[in-house]
């Protein structure tokens, strides 16, 4: 008996080999006792054998499945935190009387006030991964533009979400405080970076739906540890967009180009 195991998820493929190896022990003993009783007394009757083989991360490396979750972590945290101080510095110093005055639109402030963090939140994801394969030895087996085209629509999501909170709650301190409460606990919890989201309750699996974390780190995983071709991944890249473009769009209305 074979059994083909996907490795990308470690814990829950060490899980299901033991419980395969448990099964196939117990079925090989009926077997054998079976065959004694039938044939009377000895030779002993072959015992069933158990051959397993793990696709992805062969060697069953915690690594290989924790470092590609880190990444997503990283760029939700930053990418929030940075972007959440944004219009919430120009209330607390005062100048968004001269922001207001500008002809620009609020779809041009929103790019405008993103673009810079957008960039370090591409030079941190282009550090995060060359560290995970260079420093750690995580496999790549994907294509280096897919990763960067998925991690670019991402960072688009978590910088809209400390956009909305920095233009809702004016406050530098209370917008921070919202991102990372939004960002670093679903993204740890919720996202299947340490908690297979199959062995959640249902309820909390119908939850990390809507959280674009979880899709991140399916993407991640099937880019390093697969080679995984984009249209296989089209699900999570297409949740991922609706995401983006539902949080742009209620980050441009909420932002108003008065003074309140």
């Amino acid at each position: 008996m074979q059994a083909l195991l996907d490795a990308s998820d470690s814990n829950t493929a060490s899980i299901g080999m033991g419980y395969a190896l448990s099964i196939v022990q117990t079925y090989s003993s009926e077997v054998q006792i079976d065959w004694q009783r039938r044939n009377g007394m000895p030779p002993v009757a072959p015992n069933v054998t158990f051959q397993p083989r793990t696709w992805f991360n062969e060697d069953l490396e915690s690594m290989a499945n924790i470092v590609p979750g880190v990444v997503a972590m990283v760029m939700a945290v930053v990418g929030a935190f940075l972007s959440s101080l944004t219009i919430a510095r120009e209330w607390e110093r005062g100048t968004m009387e001269q922001l207001i005055a500008t002809p620009v639109g609020k779809l041009e402030i929103q790019i405008g006030k993103l673009i810079p963090y957008f960039v370090i939140g591409m030079t941190d994801t282009a550090l995060c991964a060359s560290v995970a394969v260079w420093w750690f030895g995580v496999p790549f087996r994907g294509s280096w533009t897919v990763l960067f085209v998925c991690s670019a629509l991402f960072l688009i999501v978590v910088l809209s979400v400390g956009y909305l909170f920095s233009v809702t709650a004016k406050s530098q301190l209370g917008a921070s405080q919202m991102a990372l409460l939004v960002t670093l606990l679903p993204t740890f919890l919720l996202s299947g970076f340490i908690f297979p989201i199959d062995q959640m309750p249902v309820v909390v699996q119908w939850i990390t739906r809507v959280l674009p974390a979880r899709y991140y780190v399916s993407i991640l995983r099937n880019v390093f540890l697969k080679g995984t071709a984009v249209r296989l991944m089209a699900g999570d890249v297409a949740a991922l967009a609706i995401i983006a473009a539902v949080l742009i769009s209620l980050a441009t209305r909420a932002f108003h180009k008065r003074l309140e």
